[in-house]
């Protein structure tokens, strides 16, 4: 009926070859030769749409879906609307509020269970280890260390492959991708939250350099959307009032309120974490949206404070640190000058090399890994195992490089306690700086690291060894994808090393204290990695309680995040894009000046007659895959062929369920849409979809007919054909849209073009219908990789000096 079209996110691509591409030239029939006068680039479309429809999530390829963010305005969903009065509407903003009270108690309770498992678990370990140095059995010791870590690490990565691979990885660009609109299957269910908290506990307390802050951004989305799932058949929660949050609008709302309350959790940062869901993931925010995530952060401190004050009175184990201030660093007075600003800058510039190389190693280790993880369960564990054991040996050996150091001040009666400095192979009354470093939780390490008045507690040559073992360890570590880690609070860790490295190359030349240079250390090397500012800035005060250190971190954040863009993107970034996920960023690039958003849809369009023959309807849903069809109104309903509106997959599929047919093709009246019931057209949870194999019609139904009108958006999203691309971008993405209609310029031809889905603003569908706007496309003004390799040498050289 149509011209041109969609190929939405289920439908399989069409087959490769010429003759596809002809065709659909010829149903277009309006391709312009050339859409620049003065350029010679043909811009015709080259080939079809044959971009995978399917993405990397933790180590399967699964489809994916785009989620419907935008306003369904059907008779029957509007009818409910107006039926609902004062109360109903009250109910509705009661339960969203409770329901933000609720993720905040559940983010903040596993937030201290996290700490608490990790800290007895990882606590007992190196408890143990420190006995059997001290009594000289030092191959017991190893191998009580190797094994326990190998355990640890082998269960996290089996209970990820054989439960939920989603569950696997930081999380934090699922959660990303989620909020920009798209949906993977499996990220937020019940079974990848249990894995996510139990497999992150075991791989933090395996002495694997990775950290626990960015899962639980994870958990704190997965409570939020199970919370939003609008009850659940199956566990026999279908109550009424559930039914108000059965759409993506405010299951997105509740996820971002999980999201920060995740944040707040895991680093006690309340304001950092709306500011990090804001700043970080969220693609779509409003008012309302900042007063309820605030809220759940606001409860995330209250829960953390009643919890930690029970262990305060010595009922959590070896769990004794309490508090929402994690790294407590207050000086009554931070002195600095204007001479102490240019080693602050060049932490900044350290920070944002070092950042970007760690960005670009990363992504090489995930290259060189995912192969191996691909291959199947077996080779995921082989290659934890092995990775384990090397990283334990590296851990264990390297203490042996450092010398001894006596206690002098120190209290060595805490060198077989966790937190302490450990004695490892030196005798009574000395200490090992480097292991007092390896031989801690990471918290207990930064802790060290950022304390004031402890400039004389570590040599030079450890900080060197430390910082070269946590930034290569840090990347290795990476290359488990099969289990739940973080990299937030080890690259914390990695920053606070050569900040305090570079505190006392500097020495008598500044004011500083080392255990600042190490706050701003953290602060570059969170830049440089993560791009972050604002957010990074208040969570770093948060973290260290030292309001008087804020210029010299903005002035830190801004520097190390200048220099990190000029090489490449953020890691989040990166990640998103080995995983495939298709996300929108907020931007256009210049080519999409270049075409209309005619020259990008592809594919033959679907499309129903207001009242449609329940046989076509059936036929369409099974030899397609598209999730919303445009519904045209003719003679006789209309006087001429007019575009009525969307109707969506699901709201078919409710239909043909219902099996309110017509005998004749006839318009069913009002009547029809008081028949359903709002929750009967509400969307299902994430990844749960209805099928149409599942609808039994008969063959006399076949025949009948189905009035779409009652559930058919009559105010869709439209463009005129000749709008740009780059501008339908913006209008997509800032409208959280998952259908965008285009009608014709002309009222002479057929009342819609096509269909603009997510898919069709993908880069690589664009270029590969257009493959001569490579050459225009944008390239950052980034150095190129020579460049970073002659900026490293010469860190690494003026460091060894």
């Amino acid at each position: 009926m149509a011209t041109a079209a969609q190929v939405d996110e289920q439908e399989l691509p069409p087959p490769r070859s010429s003759s596809s591409s002809e065709v659909m030239e010829q149903q277009r029939g309006n391709v312009r030769e050339p859409l620049l006068e003065h350029s010679p680039i043909d811009l015709r479309r080259q080939a079809a749409n044959t971009t995978s429809q399917g993405a990397i999530v933790g180590s399967n390829l699964c489809p994916i879906e785009s989620l419907d963010y935008e306003l369904i305005e059907n008779d029957v969903l509007n009818q409910d609307w107006r039926s609902r009065g004062r109360a109903a509407i009250l109910q509705y903003v009661f339960l969203k509020w409770t329901f933000c009270l609720f993720i905040g108690i559940l983010a903040g309770a596993v937030g201290f269970f996290n700490n608490l498992a990790v800290e007895n678990i990882a606590g007992r370990k190196f408890v143990t280890v420190s006995k059997f140095m001290l009594a000289n059995k030092y191959w017991t010791a190893f191998w009580v260390f190797a094994g326990s870590n190998l355990t640890l690490l082998t269960f996290a990565t089996a209970i990820t492959a054989f439960v939920s691979t989603a569950a696997g990885g930081s999380g934090i660009p699922e959660v990303k991708a989620y909020l920009n609109g798209v949906d993977a299957p499996d990220i937020f269910s019940l079974r990848t939250l249990v894995v996510k908290i139990v497999g992150t506990i075991a791989a933090v307390s395996s002495s694997l350099h990775v950290g626990k802050a960015d899962p639980m951004v994870h958990i704190g989305a997965c409570i939020g959307a199970m919370v939003g799932q609008g009850g659940s058949r199956k566990y026999r929660m279908t109550c009424r009032w559930l039914r108000y949050f059965k759409n993506d609008r405010d299951r997105r709302d509740l996820v971002t309120c999980g999201a920060a309350a995740g944040v707040a959790a895991a680093l006690r940062a309340p304001v950092g974490g709306v500011l990090f869901a804001l700043e970080s993931l969220s693609s779509w925010w409003r008012s309302a949206l900042i007063w309820r995530a605030f809220f759940a952060t606001a409860v995330v401190a209250v829960t953390l404070r009643a919890l930690t004050d029970i262990c305060g009175r010595g009922n959590c184990g070896l769990y004794w640190k309490g508090g929402l201030i994690t790294y407590d660093v207050t000086a009554d007075t931070v002195a600095y000058r204007l001479a102490d600003l240019p080693p602050v800058i060049l932490l900044g510039v350290i920070g944002g090399v070092l950042g970007s190389l760690y960005n670009v190693l990363m992504v090489k280790v995930l290259h060189v890994c995912s192969p191996v993880n691909e291959r199947g369960r077996a080779h995921r564990l082989l290659l934890a195992a092995a990775v384990s054991i090397c990283i334990s040996c590296c851990l264990f050996g390297l203490p042996w490089l450092a010398p001894c150091r006596p206690c002098s001040n120190k209290d060595c009666s805490t060198v077989a306690h966790p937190g302490g400095f450990k004695n490892f192979q030196c005798p009574p009354d000395h200490y090992n700086d480097l292991a007092s470093l390896f031989f801690n939780t990471n918290d207990d390490t930064i802790r060290k690291l950022y304390g004031r008045g402890t400039n004389d507690d570590f040599q030079k040559s450890s900080i060197m060894v430390a910082f070269a073992a946590s930034y290569v360890l840090g990347i290795l570590s990476y290359g488990v994808v099969a289990a739940p880690f973080g990299f937030f609070v080890p690259i914390m860790l990695t920053g606070a090393s050569y900040g305090r490295l570079v505190g006392m190359a500097m020495g008598s030349d500044t004011n500083l204290d080392h255990g600042l240079f190490a706050v701003l250390g953290s602060a570059s090397f969170l830049g440089g990695t993560m791009r972050m500012t604002v957010s990074v800035c208040v969570i770093m005060l948060e973290l260290t309680n030292d309001l008087l250190l804020l210029p010299l971190v903005m002035l830190v954040l801004l520097i190390s995040k200048t220099v990190a863009d000029a090489f490449n993107p953020n890691i989040y970034d990166l990640i998103l894009r080995l995983k495939g996920l298709p996300y929108l960023d907020d931007h256009a690039e210049p080519y999409m000046r270049h075409l209309t958003v005619g020259d990008v849809v592809a594919g033959p369009l679907r499309t129903f007659n207001g009242v449609e023959k329940v046989g076509n309807v059936v036929h369409i849903l099974k030899t397609t895959g598209h999730h919303a069809f445009p519904v045209i109104d003719e003679p006789p309903f209309s006087s001429s062929p007019v575009l009525y509106g969307l109707v969506l997959r699901a709201h078919l599929l409710s239909l043909l369920k219902k099996k309110r047919f017509l005998p004749t093709r006839s318009v069913a009246g009002l009547d029809a849409a008081g028949q359903f019931g709002a929750d009967e057209l509400g969307k299902r949870g994430s990844g749960k979809h209805d099928r149409v194999e599942d609808v039994e019609v008969s063959a006399e139904e076949m025949e009948m007919f189905v009035d779409l009108h009652p559930f058919t958006n009559s105010s869709p999203y439209t463009v005129v054909e000749t709008m740009s691309l780059a501008k339908a971008l913006i209008l997509f993405r800032e409208m959280g849209l998952r259908h965008l209609l285009i009608v014709p310029k002309s009222s002479s031809r057929a009342p819609v073009v096509g269909i603009l889905t997510r898919h069709d603003f993908m880069a690589e569908h664009i270029l590969g219908l257009h493959p001569f706007l490579r050459k225009s496309r944008w390239k950052r003004l980034r150095f190129q990789g020579a460049t970073l390799r002659r900026l490293c040498r010469a860190c690494l050289t003026w460091a060894s000096s």
